[in-house]
């Protein structure tokens, strides 16, 4: 007997190494299905905007697999029940989430269709290890990252499962919702259009992407990888965002890199398994994910009034610190920030604003493309000192010093930064292009002076840590 089985799609918009697609056409009848519940309406405007790109594409994949991707709005569990009346399906099979909101919303899902004699699964395939399965020696979790990579670097990672050769198709499919209907850019406004040329959309971009990491970039990954100002990342978290490359993928080509002896793979390894430990402390402590992971910082006096001029001057790209504002105009022009850039502007916000990690975390969640709940989390605790891991209260990144050493012939801040120049590069001009028109702001006005000067803000913010009993 053939069973047919909804396949609930989230955050994994690719055929191959799909364990939860894989499995499901060994059953029979396969009916891909996207719910637009409020976990997906709650997300930002870049990421919201970013799905809708991400599933548009991948239902031209399955449309060319003979395939069809059904639409869905409202609350998961009331919408899998109906197409289960509505196709007769006695599966229901999906890849696991590890955020809270979408484990408790799993979790109740799952309980529920069992209830109704339903076969319902999860799968794994967004992580490489499922953060309940690397304990420490004494049993609990790891809250320090160089342990963790010491204890998961030699693991067998699973081989990435081959593309199904074919998505066995109903007789007949359901009714589905019409994805322009959903407004998923909506709030993008005129900023799609600065954003979308520098999108690599779907998962054959993935694999080029990777491809040409590995054979081109990856040798000289120790040092590119910090450097803002040259090609030398994978650029491949917009597409591990929405699971259109697998980390088990990215891993084995990593892999195969290291084993060649090409000196920056390992290097690539550890940033990959920096992303599981991300999801690992999620899992064991949610509560990274909106609040001090570090409850003795919950009386810090940081600045939580968003409306604070400093902060909006930060949010523009108008701080007068070159380093700064380049990473936050190159997030607004692209949908992604070089992650030394990140580094800085978390710092500069947290440290010498002296402003709390969840303003910056809030603004990212916004306008990123590749948006990811627990390493947006895990970065900002880092950088603001809050976090597992983090950089000790006393580090204070000099952003001014930072660009010298990581951009010393300007070359990142002069593409971002078009103020004063008499012929700025056309990535600058695209940022005014993008931001909305309230700010009033145009490539003609003066560039600020630091609205708070590196060595001045290092000073201030060491004088409130140090007033501290950590």
């Amino acid at each position: 007997m053939t069973e047919t089985t909804l396949l609930w799609l989230r955050r994994d918009l690719r055929l191959s190494d799909h364990p939860a697609l894989s499995a499901a056409c060994e059953g029979g009848p396969v009916i891909p299905v996207f719910i637009y519940d409020d976990l997906a309406d709650d997300l930002g405007a870049a990421p919201k905007w970013r799905l809708g790109l991400g599933l548009k594409h991948f239902a031209t994949s399955l449309k060319d697999k003979g395939s069809r991707l059904i639409l869905r709005r409202g609350n998961a569990l009331e919408n899998l029940r109906a197409l289960i009346r509505e196709t007769g399906a006695t599966r229901v099979y999906w890849t696991r989430q590890y955020d809270p909101g979408a484990v408790e919303r799993d979790t109740d899902v799952k309980s529920a269709l069992k209830q109704d004699g339903i076969d319902a699964k999860s799968f794994g395939g967004h992580l490489m290890f499922e953060p309940w399965s690397t304990q420490t020696k004494t049993g609990g979790y790891y809250k320090v990252f160089t342990p963790f990579w010491k204890t998961v670097k030699g693991r067998e990672v699973e081989a990435p499962l081959p593309t199904p050769g074919t998505i066995p198709a109903p007789d007949s499919w359901p009714d589905s919702d019409r994805l322009e209907d959903w407004g998923l850019g909506a709030a993008m406004r005129r900023g799609a259009d600065v954003v979308r040329p520098f999108v690599r959309l779907g998962e054959q971009a993935a694999q080029s992407r990777l491809g040409a990491f590995v054979g081109q970039i990856v040798d000289g990954y120790d040092a590119s990888r910090d450097r803002p100002d040259q090609d030398g990342t994978s650029c491949l978290s917009e597409n591990l965002a929405l699971g259109e490359i697998s980390p088990h993928q990215c891993w084995h080509a990593g892999l195969r890199a290291h084993e060649d002896g090409k000196d920056g793979a390992e290097t690539f390894l550890k940033e990959l398994i920096w992303r599981e430990f991300a999801y690992h402390l999620m899992h064991h402590t949610p509560r990274i994910v909106s609040e001090n992971w570090k409850p003795d910082w919950d009386a810090f006096p940081w600045n939580e009034d968003e409306r604070k001029a400093e902060v909006l001057a930060w949010k523009q790209g108008r701080t007068g610190i070159r380093f700064v504002d380049a990473g936050m105009r190159e997030m607004y022009v692209t949908g992604r920030m070089h992650n030394r850039a990140r580094m800085i502007v978390a710092s500069y916000l947290t440290k010498h604003l002296m402003c709390h990690w969840r303003i910056g975390q809030k603004w990212f969640e916004d306008c990123l493309i590749d948006w990811d709940p627990a390493s947006n989390a895990m970065g900002w605790q880092w950088s603001s000192g809050s976090g597992p891991d983090a950089t000790p209260y006393f580090r204070v990144f000099n952003p001014v010093t930072q660009r010298e050493k990581f951009d010393p012939n300007r070359d990142y801040v002069d593409r971002w930064i078009a103020e004063g120049k008499s012929d700025p590069h056309e990535d600058a001009l695209r940022y005014f292009e993008a931001i909305p028109k309230r700010w009033n702001m145009s490539a003609s006005d003066s560039y600020p002076d630091p609205i708070v000067a590196a060595d001045r803000g290092r000073k201030r913010a060491l004088d409130a840590y140090e007033n501290r009993d950590f």
